[in-house]
């Protein structure tokens, strides 16, 4: 059995791990993830209790009890390479025993549901749509470097893609992963499904154009054309890849939920958001 090294599994003084500087105790099975640390206290104001909070950086974590189920609230900040972060240390949580290095013998599945923000990239995801990723599609190449099962990632669907855009060869190899089906009906029965792009940046990697030109200022609109099996790419964030990719890949559920606020059709913005993801929120707590 492999014990894990002090350098690739970093444990603080006080038990809790590296960045999140959570306790193994303080960590429920269900968590709610989000990208802002402000939106942890919004989501935990509806608790009937709560357990603990923590916070460190852009990681902030509130635990406690909503209607007789414990949920904790976990932030991730910006970016793919977060998430790396948030769910290797999330796994490491719950299946690595602290006190030897080692990997637990029974395993325990995390459900993790993604809360977040995008931008919608088809008539059917206009602002204040609520968009499930039921497929992710990984722009940012984080999950490349790990070893993947055979059929774990979508091949057929990410050959596809390359071949309808003509994928640029300086560009990180896309991935495509599908989100755990049975969240993504439970969360998302009645609300737009589709195939949701995780983008490296905010700015090029989307498309957006300020001062510095695109290399492939045509890109968007192949992808806003693409189709592949009844499924169209919905929506712009830079999160859902790497949740869905690495949960999958360690074993847990895993699925991002988005609330459109930038209409990439429309070429509109709605910066007064808070409206529409307390609503997702309330959808997701009831649902979860």
């Amino acid at each position: 059995m492999r014990t894990i090294p002090a350098s690739e599994l970093i444990i603080n003084a006080d038990g809790s791990i590296f960045h999140l500087h959570v306790k193994p105790e303080q960590l429920a099975t269900t968590i709610i993830l989000v990208g802002d640390p402000e939106r942890v206290t919004m989501i935990a104001s509806h608790f009937d209790s709560i357990e603990c909070e923590v916070s460190s950086r852009e990681f902030h974590t509130i635990t406690g009890m909503y209607k007789g189920k414990r949920l904790s609230c976990v932030s991730h900040g910006i970016g793919p390479d977060n998430i790396d972060i948030v769910v290797t240390e999330l796994d490491a949580l719950v299946n690595v025993d602290f006190a030897t290095r080692t990997e637990k013998p029974e395993h325990t599945t995390l459900s993790l549901v993604r809360i977040g923000t995008s931008g919608g990239l088809q008539d059917i995801s206009p602002v204040g749509t609520y968009v499930v990723s039921k497929y992710s599609m990984g722009f940012d190449g984080v999950l490349n470097y790990y070893k993947t099962p055979e059929g774990m990632l979508e091949m057929g669907m990410e050959k596809a893609f390359c071949s309808h855009v003509n994928w640029g060869a300086r560009l990180m190899a896309p991935y495509c992963v599908k989100a755990d089906e049975e969240l993504v009906e439970r969360i998302g029965f009645d609300m737009v499904k589709g195939i949701t792009i995780a983008a490296p940046g905010f700015y090029g990697p989307q498309g957006r154009y300020v001062r510095a030109p695109l290399a492939f200022p045509d890109l968007n609109e192949k992808i806003m054309s693409f189709e592949y099996q009844g499924d169209v790419i919905t929506n712009f964030e830079m999160e859902s890849s790497m949740v869905a990719g690495l949960g999958k890949l360690l074993g847990h559920k895993a699925m991002t939920v988005c609330a459109i606020i930038a209409g990439r059709v429309a070429k509109n913005m709605n910066t007064d958001y808070k409206g529409s993801i307390e609503g997702l929120v309330a959808k997701v707590l009831e649902r979860i």
